[in-house]
Order: C-alpha cells, then sequence, then structure tokens
C-alpha cells in the first residue's frame, strides 16, 4: 500500500507504520522490531489491564477512586475531576467536565495494586503484555505514558482492539462506547471540543474537529495518540486500523500529516 510511504517525509530519524485489519497487519513500512517510546499510548495497555480485573472481579468500574464521588469509570473516562499532573486537587467534581489527566491513571494503577497485592507493572506484563504475546514491549515509566516497544507489538494490541480475544467482546464494547456522554473538554494539542468524546481509556472519534484521525475515519473510531509521535487508531466500521510510531515528538507538522495518513488509508481500501 503506497499510503504507508509518506511515512518517509514526517522529519523523523526513525518512523515505522502499518495497516491491520481483523485477520492481522496486512501491509507495514520500516523496522517492525525497533522499540520506541509508546507515551500515551501506553493508556490503551492500562485501560486493558483494568477491564481484565474488572472482568476477574477484582476491580469495579463503579467503585470509588480518586477524589471524592469518583470512581474507576471515572478515572478511565478522564471524567474524575483531576487536572493533568496534580493526584490530590482535583479541578472539578467528577463528570463535569472531560480533563485529560494522567494523574488519574497514576490513581488507577495504585487503585489496581491495592486490589490485585500485585505491583501494576507486574499486573500489566500478566494480564496485557503476554496473554497479547507483546514480547518487546516493557513499562519503563508511568501507568500514564511509560511502555516501550516494537510496531509488531503494537499490531498485536491493535488486533485485540479489533477482535478481541482477551476481553470479552461486550468488554470492549462498553469501553468503546462513550462513557458520560456531553461532556465538553480539551482534547490535547487539538482545542477544545464540544463534546469531548472517550470511553473508558479509549479516546472516540465522535464528531470532533480538527482531529488526529482523518476525515474519512467514522465516528466509531478509537484509538489513542502520544506526544512522541505515536499513534494507533481502530475503525470498526471499515473493519481497519493503522498504527504509527516514530521518535519525532508530537508537534505541528502532525496537525496534517497523521490526517492524511489516516485518509489515504482509508482510501486506498475504496
Amino acid at each position: 500500500m503506497r499510503a504507508l510511504e509518506v511515512i518517509d517525509g514526517f522529519g523523523a530519524s526513525h518512523a515505522c507504520a502499518a495497516v491491520l485489519d481483523r485477520s492481522g497487519a496486512r501491509v507495514t513500512r520500516g523496522d517492525l522490531d525497533r522499540p520506541y517510546e509508546w507515551a500515551s499510548v501506553t493508556k490503551l495497555c492500562t485501560a486493558l489491564a483494568v477491564l481484565v480485573a474488572v472482568e476477574e472481579g477484582s476491580i469495579a468500574l463503579d467503585e470509588p477512586a480518586g477524589p471524592p464521588g469518583s470512581t474507576v469509570r471515572h478515572l478511565l473516562a478522564h471524567a474524575s475531576g483531576l487536572g493533568p499532573s496534580d493526584p490530590d486537587r482535583p479541578l472539578t467534581a467528577p463528570g463535569e467536565r472531560r480533563i485529560y489527566s494522567n494523574a488519574g491513571f497514576e490513581v488507577l494503577a495504585t487503585t489496581l495494586e491495592r486490589r490485585t497485592a500485585m505491583g501494576f507493572g507486574e499486573y500489566l506484563a500478566a494480564a496485557v503484555l503476554a496473554p497479547l504475546a507483546m514480547s518487546g514491549t516493557r513499562l519503563a515509566g508511568s501507568a500514564a505514558a511509560g511502555l516501550v516497544g516494537p510496531l509488531r507489538d503494537l499490531l498485536a494490541l491493535g488486533a485485540e482492539l479489533l477482535a478481541p480475544a482477551l476481553l470479552a467482546p461486550e468488554t470492549l464494547r462498553e469501553a468503546t462506547a462513550v462513557a458520560f456522554p456531553g461532556l465538553s473538554g480539551v482534547l490535547p494539542g487539538f482545542g477544545r471540543q464540544d463534546p469531548c468524546d472517550w470511553g473508558l481509556g479509549i479516546e472516540v472519534r465522535g464528531h470532533k474537529s480538527p482531529h488526529w484521525t482523518g476525515a474519512r475515519c467514522s465516528p466509531a473510531t478509537f484509538g489513542h495518540f502520544g506526544q512522541s509521535g505515536t499513534f494507533l487508531w481502530v475503525d470498526p466500521v471499515a473493519g481497519v486500523g493503522c498504527a504509527l510510531l516514530t521518535d519525532r515528538p508530537f508537534g505541528a507538522w502532525a496537525l496534517d500529516a497523521w490526517p492524511d495518513l489516516s485518509d489515504r488509508v482509508l482510501a486506498a481500501r475504496g
């Protein structure tokens, strides 16, 4: 697929990308085994770990966690009221605004540790990375942004999001539906969105504009991007996904380049 050739012009020292469908990777470009920092794409794996714990009965989506009145569900959906980095000083009451919060994911990790009596990295490896055969990926930092791994492993994650085997399909459907509909907020790098749709740790495209996915992507498209110049989205309507890893940090260059790549991928599939 010639659509992926555009990554050569992204200005990164290293970049790789792939298109996948429910049967796996269909076309790739670049080194599948070179590790990259995933930054906030990490949140997809953290969310899966929490959802696995929910299915196991170790934790519940509606149990209290975070600031007063907040739950695990609020934390996953960036609706707990916590700001970006301070886990101790909420900016609003839960459920009032969509405030993108790394701090909320740190609280999730701590909550999961208490419920499972395992370190977060240990639980993540056992519940998500090992079952998905993501053997090249490791947690080198926070639960919000600390994964480092290769494209091969990001594709395994994308395949799970398109055709779940680790999670029950109904669990993934709940996670990719809009949680707390109607909340406004700021999508980092793309400005205020009203509404700013989000699922359970997974961003839902909805009708956001501007957005890092393409205009051809359906409103049901979901995924995440990272400040390290990375993204993963899947469009369940088209049955296709796209993964990108680079070593060029997110910036103005990505505002047009990423949507263009996404549109090229979908146009190439007709």
